[in-house]
């Protein structure tokens, strides 16, 4: 399998975390021979940030594997209508329906642990008298919450190095939703806390999804990154068997 016919992974980071918090599967997905791109996701709004990511991937040469956790699945939901993405890939992700918010889908079941966990802190519009809201999580409350499988020592930073999500990102609607015309997977995290793993399985049932169940905390691509990358690399097989079929080799 040459490098060419393998789909670039593109990983979307989620709220309250950034890029790093691929660090375990990136090194195992580049060993493999694959092209890795992870941006930084504004964590601004849905819709910007879908806007922002597909930018990303216009980019990019060739096909495109979007990976998305948490509220990166939002992300990727809407951005994975782009031409050459040709699968989605969930980790403890929402998959939205067209016209659903996050906050919609969420709450139709019980809360999570987060819910008691997070603050709210205004910040500046650019151009505007009006602030907005800054989420994030307690970072005494982290740990456990996010990453209660994960060394004390990493999740300590991750604490106070996070990268918040505007409320505005919760009450948007997913003007479409790419897993309704892509191959998807989706992965649940049978111990999460941040998220009720009955939320992922609801999407993914919805969606029809290829699933699995870890049991990990929400940070699975830290406390169990080789099961993350088991699941991309059955979603590259598959994407590249269909790239096959299709040219005829």
């Amino acid at each position: 399998m040459s490098r060419s016919t393998k789909p670039t992974i593109v990983l979307v980071h989620g709220a309250f975390a950034d890029a790093s918090s691929y660090a375990e599967v990136i090194p195992r997905l580049l060993a493999r021979g694959l092209d890795v791109v992870a941006p930084a996701v504004p964590n601004r709004s849905l819709v910007g940030d879908a806007a922002y990511v597909a930018s990303v991937v216009r980019q990019i040469p060739g096909d495109v594997l979007l990976v998305g956790h948490s509220y990166g699945g939002a992300v990727i939901t809407v951005a994975g209508t782009e031409d050459n993405v040709k699968g989605l890939v969930y980790l403890a992700g929402y998959a939205l329906e067209k016209g659903e918010s996050l906050g919609e889908l969420q709450g139709r079941f019980p809360d999570s642990d987060l819910a008691a966990a997070l603050v709210y802190t205004p910040f500046p519009i650019e151009g505007s008298s009006e602030t907005g809201t800054d989420v994030s999580v307690q970072p005494d409350a982290f740990p456990a919450v996010f990453a209660a499988d994960v060394d004390t020592r990493l999740t300590e930073v991750l604490a106070v190095s996070q990268r918040p999500l505007a409320a505005q990102a919760f009450a948007d609607p997913a003007p479409a939703a790419a897993w309704k015309t892509k191959p998807s997977w989706g992965l649940v995290a049978s111990s999460d806390r941040t998220i009720n793993p009955d939320v992922e399985r609801y999407g993914y049932q919805r969606a029809g999804m290829t699933t699995v169940e870890v049991d990990s905390s929400h940070l699975v691509m830290l406390a169990q990154p080789a099961r993350v990358v088991e699941l991309i690399e059955e979603a590259v097989r598959a994407l590249v068997a269909v790239r096959s079929v299709r040219s005829g080799h």
